[in-house]
């Protein structure tokens, strides 16, 4: 395990950024409502995660994920530069620790689109990052997407969906939850969720330092 992570120093004047995790069952939407939200709003970005699997068509390294070896993989693993890793349909994932640690004392929102058991693992070493879970509106409307994308085969989809309810069953272990039936609705209460955490007083505190000490003088 990684030791904790120190995000304790910011730039002078500004505020620590937050962590965020996003976990859903693959074809919940996930993807498409975080893109959604990284376009409205600056302050937020995606780490991108190292993964062992091929890159699907449209993909590219460096911006969908940084696209490496097995054995490239597990060195990184070895000189603990993961945050969280986890073996997801045969495949690895793993979290640069570095370079989130970066982002955040930037002031940069992150977001880390990781799975139930990164989560866990994310929890352990920075216990104030805020989860969120996406779940789609039900079992028919899950695999309508799967099978809309026209990435998978029929077994994987029908692994998917099997793994689905498992992951599911996790809902209750994140912050937050967000049932993306109307896209334009889930897409605003994702939106919420940031926006109300950065008003928290704490960080208003530290964004506003000079007003508050002028008004309080």
């Amino acid at each position: 395990m990684n030791n904790e992570v120190d995000v304790s120093q910011s730039k002078q004047g500004q505020a620590v950024g937050r962590l965020y995790i996003v976990s859903a069952p693959s074809g919940a939407g996930k993807t498409s409502l975080v893109s959604a939200l990284l376009e409205a709003d600056v302050q937020i970005e995606v780490s991108v995660s190292h993964t062992t699997r091929p890159a699907r068509p449209g993909e590219q390294d460096g911006v969908n994920y940084h696209f490496v070896s097995v054995d490239a993989f597990e060195s990184i693993v070895e000189r603990n530069g993961f945050l969280e890793h986890a073996k997801v349909f045969d495949n690895y994932y793993g979290t640069s620790q570095a370079w989130l640690e970066q982002r955040l004392i930037a002031g940069q929102d992150v977001i880390l689109e990781i799975d139930w058991q990164g989560a866990q693992q994310v929890r352990e070493i920075m216990p104030d990052a805020l989860s969120i879970f996406i779940l789609p509106p039900s079992k028919a409307a899950l695999r309508s997407r799967l099978e809309g994308r026209g990435q998978d085969s029929v077994e994987i989809i029908d692994r998917r969906m099997s793994e689905a309810e498992s992951e599911s069953s996790h809902f209750n272990e994140y912050d937050y939850l967000i049932i993306n039936d109307q896209f334009d609705v889930a897409r605003q209460e994702l939106g919420v969720i940031f926006a109300a955490n950065r008003l928290k007083s704490n960080r208003q505190s530290v964004t506003y330092k000079e007003i508050l000490a002028d008004l309080l003088s």
